[in-house]
């Protein structure tokens, strides 16, 4: 896979503060590489580091083979980039954004079609500050996706939005990612990044602590699975701790909970139906990123 991200021993202190320590990982093109990590951890700082906005202190960027400050005009025309922090002037409407940043580019994308692409037709005279949260995230990336970018960063792209928004913004991400483009998507969203992202960067107090796939990372924790389901009769739990993959069967009020490995359903399921069982209201929970995620970071609250 071609590298379009190279970053090599990234440091960058504020005073006395580390914000980013010796940070090193590639990302290749076509992959949506996810930035995770605590508040403060870091991620925006290597982000403003990769788009030019800030200056590193120690170590080496590069994207798409440049470097993000001494070729940051070359470099803004093949990005794109969406902020947490962005605003637009309020009086502003959605159309006249959109057709005065298109002419900002020598050969920009079609705004008409992003605004339709990115839901925001029916919004097109709506002045800036009268959309809501998600329609203003949608117009951001709609401006990000104007010089038509071979990579394009996302930062906390779905924050503040409702659970259909969040989902209707996760197929289009898919839909950048089908077009070619590379995404660099930054979020504390764990359920986002494990849905999401081809490889994910795990950032805490300015370290990269992990960095693999979501499925890697999950299968390093090792961490057992557990099946539970209620039943009408006085079943035995003790009757399923013999199977292959159970390490433990219990009853836990009104319930029976199985753990064991990710394949215990089966075998678990053949004994009960063996003996007559009828499971009723059955679960299934293993490991997820967010497991992950609390291992490396900790449970602490971050301010």
């Amino acid at each position: 896979m071609e590298t379009v991200i190279r970053v090599d021993s990234l440091g960058k202190t504020y005073g006395e503060t580390v914000a980013v320590e010796e940070v090193s990982f590639e990302v290749g093109r076509g992959e949506i590489f996810g930035v995770v990590g605590p508040n403060g951890a870091g991620k925006t700082t290597i982000i403003e580091c990769l788009t030019g906005m800030r200056s590193p202190d120690s170590g080496t960027v590069e994207v798409l083979g440049l470097n993000p400050l001494k070729n940051g005009d070359d470099l803004r025309r093949r990005i794109g980039v969406q902020l947490q922090q962005a605003a637009l002037p309020d009086r502003l409407k959605v159309r006249e954004a959109l057709e005065l940043y298109s002419t900002f580019y020598d050969s920009p994308a079609d705004w008409r079609g992003l605004m339709d692409r990115w839901g925001l037709t029916e919004k097109r005279d709506t002045v800036f500050s009268t959309l809501s949260g998600g329609q203003q995230q949608r117009l951001f990336v709609a401006l990000a996706l104007l010089n038509d970018p071979e990579v394009v960063f996302l930062d906390e792209l779905t924050s503040g939005l409702d659970p259909q928004a969040r989902r209707a913004s996760w197929d289009l991400v898919r839909d950048i990612r089908e077009t070619g483009k590379t995404v660099v998507l930054v979020t504390h969203f764990m359920d986002e990044a494990e849905t999401l992202c081809d490889r994910v960067a795990v950032v805490d107090r300015g370290n990269l602590v992990a960095l693999d796939t979501p499925a890697a990372l999950i299968n390093g924790l090792h961490a057992e699975s557990s099946l539970s389901f209620s039943t009408s009769n006085g079943f035995d739990p003790a009757r399923l701790r013999h199977l292959p993959g159970v390490s433990e069967a219990s009853r836990e009020r009104d319930r029976i909970v199985v753990r064991g490995e990710s394949s215990l359903l089966a075998p678990v399921a053949a004994e009960l139906d063996r003996r007559g069982v009828a499971p009723r209201n059955l679960k299934m929970e293993q490991a997820t990123l967010e497991d992950v995620f609390l291992t490396l970071t900790g449970r602490e609250m971050r301010d």
